[in-house]
C-alpha cells in the first residue's frame, strides 16, 4: 500500500479540490480498508461506477463497535475509544498515525480561534478525565501543553477553584477558553455564577446520564446566563473522527475545509437529502485517511445551503433504518 499524500487533505482550497479529493480518497480507502470495502461490495458500490463523491457509501458509526476500521497493512499508534456503560459496547478507532489527528485539529482551531498561545485554556471534562483512550482528552491536552499558560489545564469535580481561577483571570482581563461537558457546566453556573467578559464557554455536548438531558436552547439559555456570556460556543466531534466542527453560537457549525456534513433520510441510509431538511448526519472527514472517511453517525441535524449545520438530537439504534445492512 502506498502512502496518501496527507499534505493534500490540508491544502484544500474549494469545492473543486475537496471533490475530486474525496474520491481520490474513496477510491484509496476502497482498494486498502477490507471492512470498508465488503460494505461497499455489499451495496454494489465501487470506483467503477461512483463518479461524484455524493455517491460514495457512508459506513455505519457502529462498525466501529464491532470491527477493526483500519488498513490491514496498518498498526496503530493509539486507540482512541468511546464512553459507555457496562452495557454497552465501546467504538474503537485505531489511529496508526497520530500526527495526521494533531494536525487536524491544530489546524481547525487556528481556524476559528487562533493560536492556542493567545489563551488560557481550563478544561472541565470529568467524565473524560475518569476513563482512558478519550480523544478529546487528546486534543485539549495538546491544546493546553501548546497554550503555555501557566493557569492552563484540568479540572475535574473542584468547582470551586475553577470559579475563582476564572475570576482571577477575568480581574486581569486574559483571553481565556473554557471548554466543558454540559452537566459539568450546568453544575458551575448554577453552583457559581459568573460574569464572564474575557472568556469564551465551549461545550462539547452530552450530559453522559449525570443529568436530564435538555434541548440546546435550554441548556446555552442556562450556561449564558449563569456564566454572564452573551453566546455559547460548542465543538463537535466524536471518537471514529479525526476533525473537529465548531459553532461560535446559536448551534449553527462550521467545518474545516476537509471536513463536509451531509444528510440522508432515517428511513433510507444510501439516500442524500437536500439543505433544510432534517435527517440522519453524514460525516466526510478527509483525515481519516488510514480508517474511514465516509461514516453514518447516529445523530439527526439539517445542513444550510453556505455550508454551515445543525445538529439536533440523537435517534436511536431502533429508529435506524437500514444501517446494519451487513454482518461481516
Amino acid at each position: 500500500m502506498k502512502q496518501f499524500d496527507t499534505h493534500r487533505i490540508f491544502t484544500i482550497a474549494n469545492a473543486e479540490e475537496f471533490d475530486n479529493l474525496a474520491l481520490d480518497v474513496f477510491r484509496f480507502q476502497y482498494k486498502n480498508n477490507e471492512v470498508y470495502s465488503a460494505f461497499c461490495d455489499y451495496l454494489k458500490k465501487s470506483p467503477q461506477n461512483v463518479s461524484h463523491y455524493l455517491q460514495i457509501p457512508f459506513l455505519p458509526i457502529s462498525f466501529f463497535k464491532t470491527h477493526k476500521i483500519l488498513f490491514s497493512s496498518k498498526a496503530s499508534e493509539i486507540i482512541f475509544t468511546s464512553s459507555g456503560t457496562t452495557q454497552s459496547t465501546t467504538s474503537k478507532h485505531y489511529v496508526p498515525e497520530i500526527k495526521i489527528y494533531e494536525e487536524s485539529f491544530l489546524k481547525a482551531f487556528k481556524q476559528f480561534y487562533g493560536q492556542p498561545e493567545e489563551f488560557c485554556i481550563l478544561a472541565l471534562l470529568p467524565s473524560y478525565l475518569e476513563r482512558e483512550g478519550s480523544s478529546l482528552i487528546y486534543m485539549v491536552n495538546n491544546l493546553i501543553e501548546k497554550s503555555e499558560h501557566p493557569s492552563s489545564g484540568f479540572y475535574l469535580h473542584n468547582l470551586e477553584e475553577l470559579h475563582q481561577k476564572l475570576q482571577e483571570l477575568e480581574q486581569k482581563g486574559t483571553k481565556t477558553l473554557l471548554i466543558g461537558v454540559s452537566f459539568a457546566l450546568l453544575d458551575l453556573a448554577q453552583q457559581f455564577p459568573a460574569s464572564l467578559k474575557n472568556t469564551i464557554v465551549m461545550e462539547t455536548g452530552g450530559m453522559k446520564g449525570r443529568r436530564k438531558e435538555l434541548i440546546r436552547e435550554e441548556l446555552h439559555h442556562i450556561l449564558k446566563k449563569g456564566l454572564g456570556v452573551n453566546k455559547i460556543h460548542s465543538e463537535y466531534g466524536m471518537t471514529e473522527l479525526l476533525s473537529q466542527a465548531y459553532s461560535k453560537g446559536d448551534g449553527i457549525f462550521n467545518t474545516p475545509p476537509w471536513m463536509q456534513i451531509l444528510t440522508r433520510d432515517t428511513e433510507d441510509p444510501l439516500t442524500v437529502q437536500p439543505n433544510g431538511k432534517t435527517g440522519g448526519i453524514n460525516v466526510i472527514d478527509l483525515a481519516n485517511i488510514y480508517s474511514c472517511s465516509f461514516i453514518a453517525t447516529q445523530d439527526l441535524g439539517k445542513t444550510h445551503p453556505n455550508g454551515t449545520f445543525e445538529v439536533l438530537g440523537r435517534f436511536d439504534n431502533s429508529d435506524i433504518r437500514g444501517c446494519n445492512l451487513m454482518v461481516l
